[in-house]
């Protein structure tokens, strides 16, 4: 594994850090600590750090061409105020599940403005999680079942390829996307990680991100480090993280190298003491640049 340098970004000790977005006309970061129903703003180059404690767990988030946020919470998708420090949300649709059982966890906006976003089965009894797009204010179902905790969403550079992880099953697909009509087919296995938790078990995948190159970047929650696939599912890097339980990453910095991931902090006692910086926000200088994430289109 490569052992870049890695920083402490925010202090601050996540319950369940995920979802990190960078703002580029911001020049700011955003990110949600789920069991703590709050969203989080950090300003880099002053230092600033803000945040707003909402009602329903926000899982991921979307910079909206209106300016602010919008919220995918287990309640539904809303739009944030970040202008205020005031919680200001407005509903913009209701969830389109059982939410005492299902709630929104990771999702990425495509190249059209449409916010993609996957739900998790609590019970995790069967594999029955769904995806759903928020398009102009309307919420569809992409598809169902296969998957009981949907993570990992990504979009290659030209729109034309969907990642998609399921962390219940160590497993990463792709599929084919056709950002004209934002439908996606031909879902495949990519690549497979180890579900032998006595041997050669490196985490399991959760949050990703797809750089500039088209490489897929993925958290490995359990794993202390980030896996780096090929377009064709080939491991083609790591990163070895001071953390245990990294849960998602983004590419920020004005030139997108810095590489922000967060992370899991209520853990069992004993791996905190071995990973003291967990659920803290960290921050890794990377060569490779990241991509500007697309605005939600309200």
């Amino acid at each position: 594994m490569s052992t870049p340098h890695i920083e402490v970004a925010c202090d601050a000790v996540m319950q369940t850090g995920e979802c990190p977005l960078w703002h580029a006309q911001e020049q700011a970061l955003y990110w949600v600590d789920i069991p703590a129903f709050t969203v989080h703003r950090l300003d880099p180059a002053s230092g600033a750090h803000r945040s707003w404690k909402l009602s329903s767990e926000p899982a991921t988030l979307a910079v909206s061409d209106q300016g602010g946020l919008v919220v995918a919470m287990r309640s539904g998708f809303a739009h944030l105020d970040t202008g205020s420090d005031e919680v200001r949300l407005t509903e913009i649709a209701a969830a389109p599940y059982d939410t005492a059982i299902t709630r929104f966890n990771d999702g990425h906006v495509d190249g059209a403005g449409r916010f993609w976003v996957g739900t998790i089965y609590e019970p995790r009894d069967k594999p029955a999680a769904e995806m759903f797009v928020l398009e102009k204010g309307a919420i569809r179902k992409a598809w169902s079942g296969g998957m009981t905790n949907s993570n990992g969403l990504g979009f290659s550079p030209d729109y034309t390829a969907m990642y998609h992880a399921d962390t219940s099953a160590h497993r990463v697909t792709k599929l084919d996307f056709d950002v004209a009509t934002g439908l996606a087919s031909n879902q495949r296995l990519l690549h497979q990680f180890s579900m032998d938790k006595e041997h050669n078990y490196g985490g399991r995948p959760d949050g990703a991100a797809v750089d500039s190159e088209g490489n897929y970047w993925v958290a490995m929650f359990e794993g202390a480090r980030l896996a780096r696939l090929s377009p064709s599912g080939e491991l083609i890097g790591e990163i070895a993280l001071p953390v245990r339980c990294p849960t998602m990453m983004a590419f920020g910095g004005a030139d997108l190298r810095t590489l922000y991931v967060t992370s899991a902090g209520a853990r069992p006692a004993p791996e905190l003491e071995q990973y003291p910086l967990s659920g803290k926000l960290l921050a890794i200088s990377v060569d490779v640049a990241g991509r500007t994430e697309p605005a939600y289109i309200e």
